[in-house]
């Protein structure tokens, strides 16, 4: 938005408090040395109590103290327009560079951001997530703020602003107190929407109150007054404009100027006159005062409020059904009747501002001089006609080629007439929105072209639409509008399968995994193109494999094998299918030459993370087969590869939260602990984001917490646990690290055998019919052997033993000498030192830092060899395993041993086991 400043400076009365701190905040901003720091002021109060103003006077400073100026005003028609405070903020400070330029200056988030703030269109693929494009927002922000500093940004109405720009803002806001940025907004308090709750605490969450604004005194009413009509105006007259005011300053203002217009006496026996002036100055008597200027001027006014601010005068008078020359005529009359401020004069501000530094503008419109006038003359239009109006405003906007999203909201305020152009113009709005990441904007429109009615053939697509826009914030309704639209009579195979594909997809995430393959298993037999009953049946393949609860797994597993084998990954579905039955047969614990086999064919062209219409989870399962394979740098490149396509994307809500967890996973099993918890920290930031008990938070927790007991922090990997209810029910769907496994290994860590034993008998019930059987990927055996050994001992053997010969079945090393080590823990003390021997010899030969100090520490103690324990002491610190570190260095130190230094590198090869 064009900073505008007032076309002359107008006294302020009794807001010396309110200025003090803004100057207070501005000599923070702009001082020397490194003690400049910004700061946040909010500004509150009732319509007309002098906040547009104050923040006016608060630009002027800010300019004369050499601050670039971002200046932006919510607006009550604009509010259903996505991005349009942030476009007012943003968009002038990159008005008339190059294309070329922009993406230099905005690198990898142009895609992103650059459609939100309208400067390129949003190319054709997956959108942002919303985390995502409020990632880029923040980052191009903190960049102009950065390259312009010291900056100050003026947000007015901020209760009118709309729910896209009002949340990311909020969430800025706290940053201000970083950044040389002093963030100034004003609000009505009792205004506020329900979508900017996060805004109300926001003054409290920086470490402000707002400030509220008080009406004027009798004394300052007096003197305004006296300001404007002369000093001879007398005191009972003066008292009577503040009473009839109730000093509002704006009221005020305006009641002074009617006098001097009318050339009223100021006087005592005029004070009479002042309640009726003043009456005219709102409500009905500013709708009748509007009325007295002739019905083409109050068309136009109707035209502008309908139109909301910065008004081109050439659109409203298409609205209005003016020619030029008569809105040339109402523009001036509306002047003259404080109503309208004029586009020659706005022009001249846009002027002032462009000439005190960027974000100039090259034509200004239309304003109304008070919001309150604008509010006062949208309500007073009769209700048909605003309706009307409305739809007149919505073609004109659209002919002036300000797209569809521009109409689309005043078409949200018209009435459903059965009109294929709307429901026409509302979808390719919504698909501009969504694309934008704006899915909320593209449901409120989708919602209403299923009112308009579309046509009977168009139903079902409309409805498919507002299941996409509707997946992140509404997805029990998502699985409705799928649900309905698949009822619906359409010839289109294409649609529908998309349709169905969708709908499982939001089945699966909401934890509703059995039906989401109920709803693919009922489409596969009416598939009648076969390239579309595999992708059917690649999908039904994939959730079945994330049901926890499935009924029928090895079934399944035949079926998956037996397709698998005989494709050849000519297209992406095959291969989806292939990968698939890599993680099948890993869990399963195949061998793994074939595991990587097909993980191989995968893989033999690209094979992207981040293609518009699959998931993501196929390439993860491929990647991850890889760190269970023993092939942990293949599984890093991988991650790496995919972590880079869901930034490049703006995915960096659930998607980024399970590539760090992952990747931290993988960190975990070479050993790298303090960078896995790095990661796994990373991870659970993003997954608060997205919300608790969701997939993605599981995960996250899991993989820290696993990580956290290998450090040796057993009382915070459980206050962990605690402080996220991780704990019963455990979720329907697969994770890994396991869920209820990982919380059995933190109550064996705290020496509650028996609770974690009952858990995992429970893993063994679930798991065993299912066919997953690979120690490498869920060592529930190896757990329970420990936890019943001191009262089961034989059946601690015999569980050791079983996972042990599984081991060996899939042929990792890190899993083979996992189980060996659990095996000697629980065996007889004759057989233990075998066991150890061989553990540490195929660790030895393996990525698993960490399991190899374990078996080390464990050797190293069983022979009493302060060498073992002192290259166990070397190789736990390398991980960051500091609780193994320390008991591997106690246990040397009691063998009167040296204190362990340098690498496990500088100690030479082990000695003969």
């Amino acid at each position: 938005m064009t900073d505008r400043r007032t076309r002359k400076r107008r006294t302020m009365f009794e807001r010396e408090a309110e200025l003090t701190t803004v100057d207070e905040a501005l000599d923070q901003l702009t001082g020397p040395g490194p003690d400049a720091d910004g700061a946040l002021l909010a500004f509150s109060g009732p319509a007309g109590l002098g906040k547009t103003t104050l923040l006016a006077e608060v630009r002027r400073r800010a300019h004369a103290r050499a601050c670039t100026v971002l200046a932006a005003r919510g607006g009550e028609q604009e509010q259903s327009q996505p991005f349009h405070v942030a476009r007012q903020l943003i968009q002038p400070q990159l008005a008339g560079t190059t294309d070329e330029e922009l993406r230099a200056a905005l690198g990898s988030w142009y895609s992103i951001v650059g459609p939100a703030l309208g400067l390129c269109a949003a190319e054709q693929g997956a959108p942002p997530d919303p985390q995502g494009l409020r990632d880029g927002l923040d980052w191009v922000l903190t960049h102009l703020i950065v390259q312009r500093a010291p900056v100050t940004l003026v947000l007015d109405d901020a209760h009118w602003a709309d729910p896209e720009s009002l949340s990311w803002l909020a969430a800025f806001a706290p940053r201000a107190e970083h950044l040389p940025l002093l963030l100034v907004v004003a609000y009505r308090p009792d205004e506020l929407p329900a979508h900017a709750e996060a805004f109300r605490t926001l003054p409290g969450r920086a470490g402000h109150r707002p400030l509220a604004l008080a009406p004027l005194t009798a004394e300052a009413v007096s003197t305004l007054v006296r300001e404007s009509v002369g000093d001879h105006a007398d005191d009972a007259f003066c008292r009577e404009a503040w009473a009839v005011t109730t000093g509002n300053p704006f009221e005020a203002v305006e009641l002074a100027v009617k006098v001097r217009d009318k050339g009223l006496a100021p006087v005592e026996a005029s004070a009479p006159l002042l309640r009726d002036l003043a009456a005219a100055q709102r409500g009905s008597g500013l709708v009748a005062r509007l009325h007295s200027l002739g019905p083409s001027t109050v068309r136009f006014a109707w035209a502008c409020a309908v139109l909301g601010t910065d008004i081109p005068r050439e659109l409203a008078a298409r609205v209005a059904g003016l020619g030029t020359e008569e809105a040339v005529d109402a523009t001036g009359r509306l002047r003259d009747a404080r109503i309208l401020s004029a586009a020659v004069e706005a022009a001249a501000e846009a002027a002032a501002a462009a000439a005190a530094g960027p974000g100039g503008r090259d034509e200004a419109g239309l304003e109304f001089v008070h919001p309150l006038i604008a509010t006062a003359i949208y309500r007073a239009i009769p209700d048909a006609l605003r309706v009307a109006l409305h739809g007149k405003a919505a073609a004109a906007v659209l002919d002036a080629g300000l797209g569809p999203s521009a109409a689309a909201r005043h078409l949200l305020e018209t009435h459903p007439e059965n009109d294929p152009w709307v429901v026409r113009t509302l979808r390719e709005a919504a698909g501009e929105n969504l694309r934008a990441g704006a899915p909320e904007a593209a449901r409120r429109q989708l919602a209403r072209a299923l009112r308009e009615p579309p046509d009977f053939d168009e139903r079902a697509a409309v409805l498919y639409e507002l299941g996409c826009a509707s997946l992140l914030t509404e997805p029990a309704n998502t699985v409705n509008h799928l649900r309905a639209a698949l009822a619906e009579p359409f010839e289109d195979q294409t649609l529908r399968q998309d349709i169905v594909i969708r709908l499982a997809q939001v089945l699966s995430h909401s934890d509703r995994l059995a039906e989401a393959s109920e709803s693919l298993a009922r489409e596969i037999p009416h598939a009648q193109d076969v390239r579309a009953r595999l992708r059917l049946q690649s999908e039904q393949f994939m959730w079945d494999a994330f049901n926890a609860a499935e009924t029928d797994s090895p079934a399944r597993s035949r079926r998956l094998t037996k397709l698998a084998d005989r494709l050849t990954g000519r297209d992406l579905t095959e291969r989806y299918v292939i990968g698939l039955r890599a993680w099948d047969a890993c869990l399963r614990g195949e061998p793994v030459d074939v595991v990587l086999h097909h993980a191989g064919r995968v893989l033999e062209t690209g094979f992207s993370w981040a293609y518009a219409d699959r998931g993501f989870e196929v390439p993860v399962l491929v990647a991850m087969v890889h760190m269970y394979a023993d092939r942990p740098d293949r599984a890093e490149e991988l991650f790496e590869a995919g972590t880079a396509e869901f930034e490049r994307q703006g995915w960096r809500g659930a998607h980024l939260s399970f590539a760090y967890s992952l990747r931290a996973y993988i960190r975990y099993r070479r050993g790298r602990l303090v960078e896995a918890e790095e990661l796994a920290r990373a991870g659970l930031r993003l997954a608060e984001r997205v919300g608790r008990r969701t997939p993605v938070h599981w995960y996250a927790i899991a993989i820290l917490v696993t990580t956290l007991l290998a450090r040796g922090r057993v009382d915070e990997a459980w206050e962990l646990a605690r402080e996220h209810e991780y704990g019963e029910p455990f979720p329907s769907a697969v994770v890994f690290p396991d869920s209820q496994t990982v919380y059995a290994e933190l109550l064996l860590a705290r020496g509650q055998a028996k609770a974690a034993a009952a858990e995992l008998e429970a893993v063994g019930r679930r798991l065993t019919p299912r066919g997953i059987q690979n120690p490498s990927w869920c060592p529930w055996r190896l757990l329970l052997a420990r936890a019943v050994s001191a009262e089961d001992p034989a059946r601690a053997r015999e569980l050791a033993a079983d996972a042990v010969r599984r081991a060996r079945a899939f042929g990792a090393a890190s899993g083979i000498g996992q189980a060996l080590r659990v095996a000697a823990e629980v065996a007889s003390p004759q057989d233990r030192p075998a066991l150890l021997e061989e553990a540490v010899e195929v660790l030895s030969a393996s990525p698993a830092g960490y399991e190899l100090a374990l078996a080390l520490a464990v050797l190293g103690a069983e022979r009493g060899d302060a060498e073992l324990l002192r290259r166990a002491a070397v190789a736990a610190r390398e991980c960051g395993a500091d609780g193994l570190a320390g008991t591997a260095t106690a246990a040397l130190l009691a063998l009167g041993g040296a204190l362990p230094c340098g690498s496990a590198a500088d100690a030479g090869p082990l000695p003969a086991l």
